[in-house]
């Protein structure tokens, strides 16, 4: 596949130390309260070899949704855009052909539309994104989440 004709868009949590809140004021801090407790959420884009080119830190409760505008209009020039069901949208959708790519976004259960224009083969690229996020939190400093700003 040549460069950047497939990009994957997941998220993570990273479950936040203790220690690392009480921020200044004003500050961006990234670390949010979710169900399990204060959390910071990374949002991720790799290209076609499993490299990270975008990312964003929110906190862990912000949706898949809501960040997804955002990594799509950093994208340029692909052909595919890959992402599981968190990022079921028709304004995403309508955002990436609008770029010029097609998305493979598979449809909630809840969809009144099916899944007849996905193709699993394709979609199993999405393991990109998950080893990329392997690898990250490998790091001491990503897994714990010890800082107070982003």
């Amino acid at each position: 596949m040549p460069l950047r004709a497939l990009v994957v868009a997941l998220s993570s949590r990273v479950k936040v130390h203790q220690h690392s809140s009480g921020a200044a004021r004003g500050a961006e801090s990234g670390i949010g309260k979710s169900v399990a407790g204060n959390t910071s959420k990374i949002h991720m884009a790799v290209d076609s070899f499993g490299l990270p080119f975008h990312f964003e830190i929110t906190g862990g409760q912000v949706p898949d949704c809501k960040m997804a505008p955002e990594l799509v209009a950093c994208i340029l020039d692909v052909e595919w855009v890959i992402a599981d069901k968190g990022y079921d949208s028709e304004a995403l959708r309508n955002q990436i052909v609008e770029q010029g790519g097609i998305a493979m976004i598979p449809r909630k259960e809840n969809s009144l539309k099916g899944n007849d224009d996905m193709d699993w083969g394709l979609y199993k690229y999405r393991h990109l994104v998950e080893n990329a996020f392997a690898q990250l939190k490998h790091f001491r400093s990503i897994a714990t989440r010890f800082e107070k700003l982003k």
